[in-house]
């Protein structure tokens, strides 16, 4: 026998949750099986709604749609039992004016909420950036809390440390994950699997240049090889070593992931998907920005995931993805909570300040219900 939980997804890029909810698979002890599939998806970015298609939607078994979140019709949409949204991060990140819901993406994951009270999924995973815990002094994420305890879920806000699930880079992010009130189920955050022995960068990459889709290599200025040179692994742009005359001329703030290289026996430092020159992650051993085909395996994309789109293009539906390994151990503690199954946990680190006065907001549930 089999449970087939249909997911619908906000903001869902090239799939990294998709992919990794899609290996979610967990049996419970009378021998049920139960996993997930996809039944609608949507992001603005032509490319990654193409990726999507192309590697979780061939055979046409779920809607993917390309327009603005705000463009959708959310209660003509088939309907779910999970939800899945990594809400834009662009206002959140420490990196830039960090303007929070005053920013023009802030307000986004209201379109998530709204999704919840038209189609009162039993559960959903929201993902953002570790800044969101800062931004509008901490208010942000309260104020989001707050909505998604509202819209009748109870919640388990954690702070993921993705390095320490087996992840091969040092990336960070809060994960939300809410059952629905009725079903009298919390959410546990699944212990770390890898602390003290992390997957280094050597062990993802090896390999990888046999790996034919989306794995060319960036033409360097011969300045910029011949700085790369002076950069030992670990280093950037403002190592001593470097040669004057090879310098870059920039005043006030410098930032440290400016032609910083990887350490081989470490994670990758955080791999993004936006920014100019010296933003692209370097090679250890060559004096070359890294491959898409090598962030694609620093983010535990397998290598027949392949993307669509220009480089560029590329470049950043991987930088912005959620690493499909950290979704899926996410989403089996999900289907492992929903099956009755014990697994490790660890409490979460982030409280719900909106308990305050949950007995007035959610009459009936006792202090405290809302998170593990």
């Amino acid at each position: 026998m089999e449970v087939v939980y249909r997911l619908g997804e906000l903001f869902c890029g090239p799939g990294g949750l998709a992919l990794g909810a899609s290996r979610a698979v967990v049996r419970s002890p009378a021998g049920v099986v139960y996993r997930c599939t996809h039944v609608w998806a949507n992001d603005i970015d032509p490319w990654a709604c193409e990726t999507f298609r192309h590697n979780l939607c061939r055979d046409g078994s779920c809607l993917v749609i390309n327009a603005p979140v705000e463009k959708l019709e959310l209660e003509k949409l088939p309907e779910i039992d999970g939800l899945l949204f990594g809400f834009p991060c662009n206002d959140y990140s420490l990196v830039g004016e960090h303007r929070g819901l005053d920013g023009e993406y802030g307000p986004l994951y209201s379109y998530g909420v709204k999704a919840l009270k038209i189609h009162r999924p039993l559960w959903f995973v929201a993902e953002n950036v570790e800044g969101l815990a800062s931004a509008n002094d901490g208010l942000a994420l309260q104020s989001i809390l707050r909505e998604l305890a509202e819209a009748g879920y109870r919640i388990t806000p954690h702070l993921y440390k993705f390095e320490e699930y087996g992840v091969p880079q040092i990336r960070h992010r809060i994960i939300i994950v809410g059952f629905r009130r009725d079903l009298g189920l919390v959410f546990r955050v699944p212990k770390p699997t890898h602390v003290g022995r992390y997957v280094t960068a050597a062990e993802a990459l090896r390999g990888v240049e046999q790996v034919p889709h989306n794995n060319e290599r960036t033409r360097h200025k011969q300045r910029v090889v011949e700085m790369l040179m002076h950069i030992p692994p670990g280093g950037n742009a403002w190592h001593p070593d470097v040669p004057e005359h090879l310098r870059l001329n920039v005043r006030g703030c410098r930032l440290s992931n400016i032609y910083r290289r990887l350490r081989p026996d470490e994670p990758s430092p955080t791999i993004t998907g936006c920014g100019g020159g010296g933003t692209h992650g370097y090679h250890w051993a060559e004096p070359r920005a890294l491959t898409n085909r090598e962030r694609a395996r620093l983010q535990t994309f397998p290598d027949d995931f392949v993307f669509i789109g220009p480089k560029e293009a590329v470049r950043a539906q991987i930088g912005g993805a959620v690493p499909p390994l950290a979704a899926e151990v996410i989403v089996t503690a999900v289907l492992k909570t929903l099956a009755g199954v014990e697994y490790e946990w660890v409490q979460p680190n982030i409280e719900v300040a909106c308990q305050i006065r949950l007995e007035e907001l959610l009459p009936g549930t006792a202090a405290g219900a809302l998170t593990a």
